[in-house]
């Protein structure tokens, strides 16, 4: 069905990463790929002056629980960690790797989402590709 999917995932929701990587790996063609994203936020200076060993050590913690995740369910993937906000580096790596799905989790609105937008509602509007919005 698609040649390549990019599937955006947040560690702190591991049973929502299971089932959207079984998503991913369902609908991806035989000789395929999945690039899993997750994406760091970094703290804005004027909130917390955190040392850069934070961010450095998040993003290799991530690295590591992504790749030991895709091995325990079998699945081939290539983990890309981003820093940033999360709508912009997941449709970077979707452009980058030429991606033709975006897979990425939602969850029910809240009023905030109203005023700032959620990622998920931010990548339905500026994907070049097709996304999968899975809920709940």
């Amino acid at each position: 069905m698609y040649r390549r999917i990019v599937c955006a995932l947040d560690i702190g929701k591991l049973q929502k990463c299971e089932r959207l990587l079984k998503r991913a790996a369902a609908l991806v063609d035989d000789g395929g790929e999945i690039d899993v994203v997750h994406v760091v936020e970094e703290v804005p200076s004027y909130l917390a002056d955190l040392p850069q060993e934070v961010v450095t050590d998040a993003i290799r913690d991530s690295q590591e629980k992504f790749e030991n995740l895709c091995r325990r369910m079998a699945i081939s993937a290539m983990v890309n960690i981003r820093t940033g906000r999360p709508a912009t580096a997941i449709l970077a790596v979707a452009e980058e790797r030429k991606a033709d799905l975006i897979i990425v989790g939602s969850h029910i609105p809240d009023l905030s989402n109203y005023f700032l937008g959620a990622t998920a509602d931010r990548i339905v509007r500026h994907a070049k590709c097709s996304v999968l919005v899975e809920r709940g």
